[in-house]
């Protein structure tokens, strides 16, 4: 027993250290290695877009499992940008005999953080970063997918133009800080595709332990409101079961007026105002 300890003792630290977590490698298009400068600039640019101003969509879940019959799941979103970043309000209503009204308020940015509150509650609940990648409404949706922190993780590689669903598309993959990766260790990073003439995210893959792709998110349509170009269908796709939901907007306002408390935890018990039905347009 003394001996082994003593043995034991002797090893370096770092022999005993846990060997560094996966990093998927960079698909570079093209021959060479694409400039990281143009890629960050890209980058910049697209974290401080969106859509102007505050907004309404009223969308659908398509859920179109491999197995199993099809339904649909209506829902409603508020969103704005404040100072940190985009603020997305979610809101499923209850069904007779169903669950209760469920409500979320996402934060994205640099400092993601979300909420949540259904009706009989006292209080909102703040949630965990675990909690994100539960789903919604038995649908393949997660908090995480519309919160997306990965566009402002920090450690990136940009991977050149590529081609995405025939469009060119700016090509990266960005890799999970270290307490991320931590507390999910089969996320090992998000391959991201921002279409050249849009400025707008068009696929996002989330890498597992290998590398490939365990779920995809793909823009399939997006349609012109006034002078605001609106994502209108995405796919959610899980590579593993092979289970799709697919998002669909069906009405959208923008350029609303709303109280500010809107967009914060503390007032999700409380209801929006109605939206105008003249502001709203019908996809």
């Amino acid at each position: 027993m003394f001996l082994a300890l003593a043995l034991l003792a002797a090893v370096p630290a770092g022999a005993l250290a846990q060997p560094p977590p996966f990093r998927p490698p960079p698909r570079f298009v093209g021959a060479g290695k694409a400039d990281q400068a143009e890629g960050r600039a890209v980058l910049d640019a697209f974290r401080g877009q969106g859509i102007a101003g505050t907004y309404w969509l009223a969308f659908e879940l398509r859920v179109m499992p491999r197995r199993g019959d099809e339904r649909t799941v209506a829902g409603q979103l508020l969103g704005t940008r404040s100072a940190a970043g985009p603020v997305t309000r979610l809101t499923f209503p209850g069904r007779a005999g169903a669950a209760a009204e469920q409500r979320w308020l996402i934060r994205s940015g640099a400092a993601p953080a979300a909420w949540s509150w259904q009706s009989g509650a006292a209080a909102p609940r703040a949630l965990t970063g675990a909690d994100t990648f539960q789903a919604v409404g038995d649908t393949d949706l997660t908090l995480f997918d519309l919160q997306m922190p990965f566009l402002y993780w920090p450690d990136f590689v940009y991977e050149g133009l590529a081609k995405i669903r025939g469009r060119p598309a700016h090509s990266f993959v960005l890799y999970p800080p270290a307490d991320f990766a931590a507390q999910r260790p089969q996320l090992t990073g998000v391959r991201v595709a921002l279409d050249t003439q849009f400025g707008a995210l068009v696929q996002a893959e989330l890498l597992g332990a290998n590398g490939q792709a365990a779920k995809t998110i793909t823009v399939i349509d997006m349609k012109k409101v006034g002078e605001q170009w609106l994502v209108r269908e995405i796919d959610l796709r899980n590579t593993v079961t092979r289970d799709k939901t697919r998002f669909i907007v069906k009405a959208a306002a923008l350029n609303l007026s709303l109280p500010a408390d809107v967009f914060e935890a503390a007032g999700l018990p409380r209801d929006t105002p109605a939206i105008p039905a003249a502001a709203v347009e019908h996809l």
